[in-house]
């Protein structure tokens, strides 16, 4: 029996994803080695100790464009609802493998993970450019470097133990990896994981059969 598709992410918004996570992982290497001694080796992700000083910042304004081009996409879907507290009131549930709640494109936890990657992307764009040599610290005094390093490297940690989180759900739900690298769920998944999402998305399919069967 063929599969019923609905279309979730468009082309450019899969190819958009795909740049972020790529910088994403360059970033968070050449960062740990940065941050970590032990892992200074990893620095050869970009050739060189001294290459990767130079391009971690400009792969770093990269992944901050390509993520608020995501943000102005999804901001409006990832507003907090009164749905959303019953998810994150029923999360032992939703562990268990139950859906929990009237969800909408995005579920309470996505939302949050959007929220934190948001607050944690603007830190690391303002205390990136303080402490970027040598074009803009020279500007700063040399504590609110350090500070703006040390904001840095948490930022960076919170951010990527949230991509972690990220990546395991997206593996746990069997069918949400395939949203991101083929742009289409079944229906039988949107409905059982987003039904609100799902019943708008089927009324607008309707809307437009019934606007071409009377053209």
């Amino acid at each position: 029996m063929k599969e019923k598709l609905i279309q979730r992410y468009n082309k450019a918004e899969r190819v958009n994803h795909w740049i972020v996570a790529g910088c994403f992982v360059l970033l968070a290497i050449s960062g740990l080695a940065f941050f970590y001694p032990a892992f200074f080796w990893l620095t050869g992700v970009f050739g060189t100790p001294q290459l990767a000083r130079i391009i971690h910042p400009f792969v770093g304004v990269v992944m901050f464009l390509g993520f608020f081009i995501q943000f102005f996409r999804y901001w409006k879907y990832n507003l907090m609802e009164k749905e959303d507290v019953k998810w994150l009131t029923s999360v032992g549930q939703i562990l268990k493998g139950e859906e929990v709640g009237d969800t909408g494109k995005y579920n309470a936890g996505q939302k949050i993970m959007f929220w934190l990657m948001t607050v944690c992307m603007l830190t690391l764009l303002a205390t990136g450019f303080i402490a970027w040599r040598p074009y803009f610290a020279d500007m700063f005094p040399i504590p609110l470097i350090r500070i703006a390093l040390l904001l840095h490297a948490v930022s960076a940690l919170v951010l990527i133990a949230g991509i972690i989180v990220h990546v395991y759900a997206a593996i746990w739900i069997k069918g949400t990896i395939r949203a991101m690298v083929e742009g289409v769920v079944t229906q039988a998944w949107a409905k059982a994981h987003h039904p609100r999402w799902y019943r708008e998305i089927m009324a607008k399919k309707k809307a437009k059969d019934e606007a071409a069967g009377r053209l």
